[in-house]
Parts: C-alpha cells; sequence; structure tokens
C-alpha cells in the first residue's frame, strides 16, 4: 500500500475518533457545570469552550475541523474504502453543516454529543461490517486506537489533575457535601468513556478513584481502557509490519507496563504523573508510526 494512502486511512480514523473523544470531554465538563457547586463564570467559561471545541473553524481540534479533515483524508483515500465507508463519513460532515447553521445543538448541547458519537460508532460499524480486513482496515484500526489511548488518558487526568491530594480511601476526612461532589464528578467520567455501568456491574460498589483508575487503566475487557487500547494496537501493527521495528517495540513495552503496573495507594499519589508521561508515549508511538510506515512525521494536534 502507498504511504500517503496509509496515511489518510489512519487519520481518517484518528479525526473521526478525535470528534468523538472531544465530544466526550465536553460532555463530562457540561455535567460538572450543572454540578451544586458551579459558579455563573464557570457556565460563561464553558460556553466559549463550547464554540471554540464545537464550530470554531480556526480551531484545528474543533468537531467541525476533525470531522471535514476525516472527510478529507477519506476522499484522498477512495479507491482503498468502499462506498459504504465513504458514504457514512460523506453524510456525516453534510449532516454536521447543516446542524451547524442552526441553534439547535447550542441549546441542547448533550444530544448534540450523543449525535456526534452514534456517528463515530456508525463509521466503526460499518468499516468493520463490510470492509476487507486488509492493510487499509488494519491502519484505520491503528488511528482509533492511537487516538482512544490519549482521549481515555486525558479524560481520566481531568479529574486526578484536579485535585491530586484529595485521591485516597479514607472517607474520614472527607464531608458528606465532598463524598457527593466526589460521586457525581466520578459519574460523570465513567459515563463519558461508557463506562458506569460497567463499573457497577464489576465491582458492585460505591464509586472509588482507585477503582475508576484500574477500570480505565487496566482492564482489558473494558473496550476504552489504556491496556484494551494498547491491546489492540499491538495486534494492529502486527498485521502490517515486520515484527521488531520501532513502533512495535514501543507498543509492546507501553502494553506491558499498564498489564503489569500495580494499582494501590501509592500508585493513586502519583497517577497524575503516570498519565501525563502516558499521554508523552502514545504521542510518540504515533510519530513512530507516522515514521515507519506512513513515510513522513505528519503534525499531531492535541486532542
Amino acid at each position: 500500500m502507498l504511504s500517503r494512502t496509509a496515511d489518510s486511512l489512519f487519520w481518517m480514523a484518528r479525526y473521526i475518533e478525535r470528534a468523538e473523544n472531544t465530544a466526550r470531554q465536553l460532555d463530562v465538563q457540561r455535567q460538572a457545570v450543572l454540578l451544586p457547586s458551579a459558579f455563573v463564570v464557570q457556565n460563561a467559561t464553558y460556553e466559549q469552550l463550547l464554540l471554540e471545541l464545537v464550530s470554531d473553524p480556526n480551531n484545528p481540534s474543533s468537531i467541525r475541523n476533525s470531522i471535514s479533515a476525516a472527510r478529507e483524508n477519506c476522499r484522498i483515500a477512495r479507491n482503498s474504502v468502499n462506498t459504504d465507508v465513504w458514504e457514512t463519513v460523506n453524510a456525516t460532515w453534510l449532516e454536521l453543516q447543516s446542524l451547524l447553521s442552526q441553534t439547535a445543538w447550542h441549546k441542547d448541547p448533550g444530544e448534540f454529543f450523543e449525535w456526534v458519537k452514534t456517528r463515530s460508532h456508525l463509521f466503526r460499524g460499518v468499516a468493520i461490517g463490510t470492509m476487507l480486513k486488509d492493510e487499509a482496515f488494519h491502519f484505520m484500526r491503528l488511528g482509533t486506537f492511537i487516538e482512544r489511548a490519549d482521549s481515555t488518558a486525558r479524560i481520566l487526568d481531568s479529574k486526578f489533575d484536579f485535585n491530586p491530594a484529595e485521591f485516597t480511601d479514607s472517607v474520614s476526612a472527607e464531608t458528606n457535601s465532598d463524598q457527593r461532589m466526589d460521586y457525581y464528578y466520578w459519574a460523570s467520567i465513567l459515563r463519558a468513556v461508557s463506562a458506569f455501568d460497567i463499573y457497577r456491574r464489576v465491582y458492585r460498589d460505591v464509586v472509588s478513584s482507585r477503582r475508576v483508575a484500574e477500570l480505565l487503566i487496566q482492564r482489558p475487557d473494558m473496550p476504552r481502557s489504556l491496556l484494551a487500547c494498547l491491546n489492540e494496537v499491538c495486534i494492529n501493527l502486527d498485521a502490517v509490519g515486520d515484527r521488531g521495528n520501532e513502533s512495535q517495540r514501543l507498543a509492546g513495552k507501553l502494553r506491558a507496563d499498564l498489564q503489569f503496573l500495580r494499582i494501590d495507594a501509592e500508585f493513586e499519589r502519583e497517577i497524575h504523573s503516570f498519565l501525563q508521561r502516558f499521554l508523552e508515549q502514545i504521542y510518540y508511538l504515533g510519530i513512530c508510526i507516522s515514521s515507519e510506515y506512513l513515510g513522513h512525521q505528519r503534525q499531531q494536534s492535541a486532542a
């Protein structure tokens, strides 16, 4: 496969996933603003953030620009994707333009975020259900899971970065009000990665920071966990290249680090630093994949 085509497929999937993940992160912020402790200034800040990350044509990470870039990359790689995938991506872009030309999305951003997530799910479902499982498919999957790992780490870190000192299993140091606020925030984090029901099914207990970290970092059966993403990255790297190159070495090491990580009280105190290191490593892995498989190092803007 031509490196330019592989690059377009890789980034098409990344941009679709980025649009979905931006919607998920904005939804966490939307729910946080609605919590009892939210202030007017927070609402004003969120309104500005909403415009910048949804519809701003000058922001390369806005949902608008992510979906636009996904469509352009799909157009470039048109000969390597089937009609169903192209029509799904193209229809998403056309419908997005229609939605953003109206004011309804701004009045009910939650419904708009659900639309973005649904279109992303549709794209992946169509690709999995209709495409030949060849190199084109595997490069798309690589893009999806590199981007998803980055997003999950950012969503999880948004809470641990807020006040690292508060994360202990001791409830005696917290007031009932603090505990309720903490629960609501953790619930919004879990819902942001479609993990709230999974958490209740797996743990059947009150939401705690340590178990949320375990679920979103280390559970291989949790679809959006860091370990699940790295498992998929390794599988798809094996499918498109020779074993033993730098990308596979980095991905394998990162997967092993996650798999054998001990999530205890000591780790919990350092989790913000861990997530920051992970973000640096997944960024560098993306650069290595671009260099070794896609023929260049494309600019990787933050989600």
